[in-house]
């Protein structure tokens, strides 16, 4: 049988053609994953870098608050460096009032003054602001000294009391209600029932935690 040599010269080349692309392809492929590896261990890399500079700013920030609060005193000294949140001033309100004649020192209002619930505030080392009738007559102290500050909430009451009148003579205004406020500036005093009295150089206490404290005997003036 004759063999055809140019049909298998043909064959043989084709055959090496095919082989070359397949070697071609190979190493390119193996290129490719190199470089991908590379990339991804790049990747991680920054990740990680990123993540500790992060957690650096973090760490900075944290630490630069705690120190501005302890440098700006924005806060109470808690004895370990750093600074709790100050408690706010009471405001009329947040606090819930009531009133009650009482029969000593020939009879005064005493007025009683609670947080409202899930309130804690202080009433400042101020005289309680008594105001009397449309033209806004304020009474005046009835201690020689202001008290110290009161912490409401937590079963804390605070109580002040209150006579309309002092002077031993006839007359005066018939009212029927007293505005309070926590002091002058107060943007939301408030209006309470106390029946009908006759005012005529009212004086109030400070503040007290017993009622029994509270009692108007006389003005500083007496």
């Amino acid at each position: 049988m004759l063999i055809n040599r140019s049909r298998i010269r043909t064959f043989a080349g084709a055959s090496l053609l095919v082989t070359a692309a397949m070697f071609a392809t190979a190493c390119q492929n193996s290129d490719d994953t190199s470089s991908g590896s590379g990339d991804s261990s790049a990747s991680a890399e920054a990740t990680a870098d990123a993540g500790k500079d992060n957690a650096s700013g973090s760490e900075a920030g944290s630490s630069e608050g705690k120190d501005k609060g302890s440098q700006d005193g924005s806060g109470a000294d808690t004895g370990n460096g750093e600074r709790d949140k100050v408690g706010q001033t009471c405001g009329a309100n947040d606090i819930s009032w009531s009133t009650r004649s009482e029969t000593q020192a020939g009879g005064y209002i005493l007025v009683i003054a609670k947080a409202k619930p899930g309130i804690t505030c202080t009433l400042p080392a101020a005289l309680p602001t008594i105001a009397f009738g449309s033209d806004g007559t304020q009474a005046g102290p009835a201690e020689q000294a202001v008290g110290p500050a009161i912490t409401l909430g937590k079963g804390t009451t605070a109580y002040a009391g209150v006579n309309p009148k002092t002077t031993k003579e006839n007359g005066g205004k018939e009212l029927d209600s007293i505005i309070v406020g926590v002091g002058d500036a107060d943007p939301n005093p408030v209006s309470l029932p106390v029946g009908t009295i006759t005012v005529d150089e009212p004086i109030v206490t400070n503040w007290h935690t017993s009622a029994a404290d509270a009692v108007p005997f006389g003005g500083t003036d007496q």
